[in-house]
């Protein structure tokens, strides 16, 4: 008689307890190279640990993790310990440590290193060789695979940001032998492109083995030796490589490499709009300045002008003129009043005044008889109505006895 069938759950069930009742599983050692390490919002750790022939899933939780004094890294070798089990949920068979402890480095990773200070050495990966992207390419090249979510991302992201950007796209092997060679190729015929003006390289994520192409000295000259700006998106936000370094620009993921390389239109547009109405703004404010020094200046030469300048010249001459009168009739006017006083004076001191008042004048050869010793026998009288002509008869002084006295 055939046995009843058992669940999934079940037998995944009876496969768990048959694992943790085995005493070899329960406190168990383990050691090997760190790959895929991928942490979680939740504090959790997943990864896997492997050898040369062999992957062990594992994961390590918050609770274990959290008193670790180092973070683990793809291509660390290091030494497990925990328990075996299987997750029920989907039957795969993980590791569960509950410590860990570095044990020496990977190769693999060991290889990153001596490449990456030789390459650091020659000045590869020197911040003063970077490129700046460029505000608004004309194209856009991606070098990776030609399937896969990576071409996806970028193409989403760059229709959504600029719906008519042109991509061009130069298919790749991203993973296994060749790889390196053939990216450093395409990049190299992308980068040949006029039209394109900045170049996104990269692929989805993986562990170290998977991104090891982006690793490769080959690949690392040419993306530092790319004429064209280069973005590198490799892997996820965690995943470092040497190509990371020798780009102008890294991006954390696919679709963060579109966000860099491919500007927001309608940003774009706002800007244009804004600084439109800046310029104008500008170019009004300055118009007006001009236009007030404009005005200034105008006024300025309107009174320099030959002809303000007469008419000032003849405003002036006007008030001088003015005041030239003022003075000149105030001067004629002070002249006429000491002439008329002269005239009064001389009037008071005229002879013929004298003789109407009875006095006569004695003349003798047209000239005056002014002293009775002096005078001749003939003399001619002026009178008011006129003359006569007499001859002396006697002449007496009056200061005679005065004279004979002395």
């Amino acid at each position: 008689m055939q046995a009843e069938a058992l669940t999934v759950t079940a037998l995944n069930e009876y496969v768990r307890r048959s694992l943790a009742g085995d005493p070899l599983l329960r406190r168990v050692s383990v050691r090997g190279e760190i790959s895929n390490y991928m942490p979680y919002v939740s504090g959790h750790w997943y990864f896997s640990l492997k050898d040369d022939s062999s992957r062990l899933n594992c994961v390590m939780f918050r609770q274990y993790n959290m008193s670790l004094r180092f973070r683990p890294r793809d291509g660390m070798n290091v030494v497990l310990f925990g328990s075996a089990g299987l997750y029920v949920a989907n039957g795969s068979y993980q590791f569960y440590a509950e410590d860990m402890q570095e044990d020496g480095v990977g190769e693999l990773y060991r290889r990153f290193l001596a490449l990456k200070e030789r390459l650091t050495a020659e000045g590869l990966f020197d911040p003063a060789r970077k490129q700046p992207l460029p505000l608004l390419p004309r194209a856009v090249g991606i070098v990776t695979s030609a399937s896969g979510a990576v071409l996806h991302d970028i193409v989403t992201v760059t229709r959504r940001r600029f719906p008519n950007m042109p991509l061009v796209l130069r298919p790749c092997q991203v993973q296994g032998e060749g790889a390196a060679q053939d990216l450093a190729q395409g990049l190299v015929e992308i980068a040949q492109l006029d039209t394109v003006d900045v170049i996104i390289i990269g692929r989805g994520g993986g562990s170290m083995e998977d991104l090891w192409a982006f690793n490769e000295e080959v690949l690392v000259r040419a993306v530092a030796a790319c004429p064209k700006p280069v973005v590198s998106a490799v892997g996820h936000e965690t995943d470092v490589t040497l190509c990371d370094f020798a780009a102008d620009m890294r991006a954390a993921t696919p679709s963060a490499a579109a966000e860099l390389a491919v500007p927001d239109k309608a940003e774009l547009l706002a800007r244009c709009v804004g600084l439109h109405a800046s310029l104008w703004q500008i170019a009004h404010g300055t118009i007006m300045q001009l236009a007030a020094r404009l005005g200034d200046i105008s006024s300025r030469l309107d009174r320099q002008s030959p002809e303000a300048t007469l008419q000032r010249l003849m405003h002036r001459h006007e008030v001088a003129r003015k005041a030239l009168d003022v003075v000149v009739n105030n001067m004629l006017s002070t002249l006429h009043t000491n002439l008329y006083r002269l005239q009064s004076t001389l009037k008071a001191l005229d002879p013929q005044q004298t003789l109407k008042r009875g006095y006569v004048l004695a003349l003798h050869n047209g000239r005056p008889v002014t002293s009775v010793r002096h005078a001749p026998k003939t003399m001619t009288l002026l009178f008011q109505d006129g003359q006569a002509d007499v001859r002396l008869l006697s002449a007496q002084r009056e200061d005679q006895s005065d004279e004979h006295k002395n």
